[in-house]
């Protein structure tokens, strides 16, 4: 289990690092105590400087604290590959060898604190994924066929289950609500700031927890399928990613010891007469590149965590750089600019037609369909207490509409262009006595090839998708396009309300397709965003794909490079600006750690730096590293806020804009 192996992994990286602070602790006392016997038997100093007692105490203590660091170092030579464990371990052997005990002591302490701030920050990304395990709670409260509870563990839930969930519990598993109603704190998932209020037939994850009322559940997917399954894999899955910037470290690491050895030689060579072995092990204590190495790595997981917090999973790292770069953005219009929660507001039935009639045979082919305008058509029929009948030979046509057999009659519903297509004669209803209204997506609904009316549904753009298209003209993305399989005049009204650059309406998902090749001819780095439905051949296209409310959605978490957990648009801007600040921390950092290593060398080379000092210099080098990296943790927190605190945009969308399929 992925849980199981998280779990083990971080315990075992911890039993390392508390092994690794015992030896610290240890050998950075005696080579402390050595400093403290020179004094208390200064009287016993040999004519050469030496100590008796300060040497034995310092010896034991470098060996002890170097044994760790020179076992690692041939370790890694053995298998082929160079480090920055090497260059330590030289510097440690010369010291011992030129029978300086307490610098060789004092290099080794300062080098392994260092590698242990590495450690840490590198278990505190991982408690935090684990901090994910720890949010499904360790029991669950089942109902058995008689009614009564049973306390089972969450892992051994399976589909179907009815789980009851209390005030204050954490949700085992992810469901549909079939009792009760209550508001759940959803932000350790999704990243929204304020409650979601759930009654029956409402969806809710694992991990999240309810607030107010007891309700009872009917589980979807359990597990390591849950919601928060999936979110967990994709984090260690990212962390394990590489981007351009790391492998090009890499690349130059094959070098840089030789080279480093090569300078600190000449360094002995040329000033042997003149402490060149002490110049010679400073060069190599500065040249470890803690700092470089740290620098990528660092920044990333700070990024990663801070797009968790915020319901952004990024499945690559790769990503957050080709978004920093994103020129043109491409939106679909329903459910991703449009809340996709559409209403049915008016019928036209033809001549002969009951309404009733129409809109219940539209709802009998619609019954299998997941789409937003099926639920809607489903929701109204169900509402008037329409009889609706389960459709056979179902087939959903993407862009187009539904084909089914209901009763041994063929039933078509979908836009007029496609109804067309299958021979129907649609003119009929293009007279003036059966007008279409004006910002109404319509479904024409045919039944064994006559044609019954139209229905007319209407959609409402969302309240923060304006915010969010303007801030992305304020980064500089000046193409945002639009594309929908709906009505020009409806998509027009839209793109107008949001300040879209470019529309294209009554598109298929092919030409989607299209339209993002188009887009990067022409030079664009091209982002897209949907909702992971129909949108998955144009997502695949884009260098940079966004599904949109991918929580509990197979289809959008697969077919993305990032999923947004929840709705809010504002995520996309942020996105980019988070991308831009993750790779200035990382130049900040590379900058800083070639400032340190190339000036300290060359203080080192001239006598102007001892060892001792030179460890501390590094390990304050890898520190600064850490906690440059560290403030992207933090970034974007002004999202956190209820939108209420938030500028009102409404006020500017006075029109009610409409999608259809």
């Amino acid at each position: 289990m992925a849980h199981d192996i998280l779990k083990d992994s971080v315990k075992a990286q911890t039993g390392r690092a508390g092994l690794l602070i015992v030896g610290i602790l240890v050998g950075g006392v005696l080579v402390g105590s050595s400093y403290l016997a020179d004094w208390i038997f200064a009287g016993q100093t040999a004519p050469d400087g030496s100590n008796f007692y300060s040497d034995t105490l310092a010896l034991i203590g470098a060996i002890l604290l170097g044994l760790p660091i020179l076992i690692h170092a041939v370790k890694h030579l053995m298998e082929g590959h160079m480090h920055m464990d090497e260059l330590v371990a030289l510097a440690v052997v010369a010291a011992i060898a030129a029978r300086d005990y307490k610098s060789a002591g004092a290099v080794a302490f300062f080098l392994l604190l260092a590698n242990l701030i590495e450690t840490r920050t590198a278990l505190g990304a991982r408690a935090s994924i684990e901090g994910l395990v720890r949010l499904a709670p360790k029991k669950a409260h089942r109902l058995t066929s008689g009614g009564t509870e049973e306390l089972v563990d969450p892992l051994s839930l399976a589909p179907g289950d009815i789980v009851r969930v209390r005030p204050g519990d954490n949700i085992p598993a992810d469901g549909e609500v079939v009792a009760g109603q209550s508001s759940v704190n959803q932000a350790n998932v999704t990243g929204e700031s304020l409650p979601v209020d759930k009654t029956v037939g409402d969806e809710v994850f694992s991990g999240t927890n309810n607030l107010a009322g007891a309700i009872d559940l009917k589980v979807t997917r359990a597990g390591e399928d849950t919601t928060l399954g999936r979110v967990q894999k994709l984090i260690l899955q990212a962390e394990k990613t590489r981007i351009p910037i790391m492998r090009l470290i890499d690349r130059y690491a094959g070098w840089y010891t030789p080279t480093i050895l090569m300078l600190a030689g000449a360094v002995l060579f040329f000033t042997r007469d003149r402490g060149g072995l002490e110049r010679a092990v400073t060069m190599l204590v500065v040249a470890c590149p803690c700092a470089l190495i740290l620098a990528v790595p660092t920044a990333m997981v700070a990024a990663l965590s801070c797009a968790a917090r915020l319901g952004i999973l990024v499945k690559d790292i790769s990503t957050l750089e080709l978004a920093k770069g994103a020129t043109a953005f491409v939106f679909d219009k329903t459910g991703t600019l449009t809340t996709g929660e559409l209403s049915l507001t008016q019928l036209g039935p033809a001549d002969g037609i009951d309404p009733a009639d129409l809109l219940s045979t539209a709802a009998s082919a619609e019954g299998l369909s997941k789409h937003p305008v099926a639920r809607s058509v489903v929701a109204k029929a169900q509402e008037a207490h329409l009889v609706m009948s389960e459709p056979t030979d179902f087939e959903e046509i993407s862009g187009c509409g539904v084909r089914a057999h209901v009763g041994g009659k063929t039933l078509l519903v979908g836009r007029s262009s496609w109804v067309a297509s299958q021979g129907v004669n649609v003119e009929v209803m293009k007279n003036s006595k059966y007008p279409e209204p004006e910002g109404l997506s319509t479904l024409y609904v045919v039944r064994d090839g006559r044609l019954l009316g139209w229905i007319g549904l209407e959609d409402r753009t969302r309240r923060e998708a304006r915010q969010a298209l303007e801030e992305l003209r304020g980064l500089g993305i000046k193409d945002l396009v639009m594309v929908t399989g709906d009505r020009l005049s409806v998509a027009r009204r839209v793109a107008r309300e949001m300040g879209c650059t470019e529309l294209q309406a009554e598109v298929l998902p092919q030409d989607k397709l299209e339209l993002v090749a188009a887009l990067k001819s022409k030079g664009h780095r091209v982002a897209v965003v949907g909702d992971g439905v129909n949108d998955a051949p144009a997502l695949a296209a884009g260098d940079v794909s966004i599904a949109m409310g991918a929580a509990g959605s197979d289809v959008a978490i697969n077919s993305a490079s990032i999923a947004l957990l929840n709705n809010d648009l504002r995520r996309l801007p942020f996105l980019v600006r988070l991308s831009r600040k993750t790779y200035h921390v990382i130049h900040q950092n590379l900058l800083f750690g070639v400032g340190f290593i190339v000036a300290f060398e060359i203080l080192a080379g001239f006598g102007l730096l001892r060892p001792v000092l030179g460890a501390m210099l590094h390990m304050l080098a890898a520190t600064f590293v850490i906690f440059n990296s560290a403030r992207l943790v933090r970034f974007g927190e002004e999202l956190h806020r209820p939108e209420d605190q938030h500028p009102i945009w409404e006020a500017q969308l006075r029109t009610q804009p409409v999608a259809a399929r």
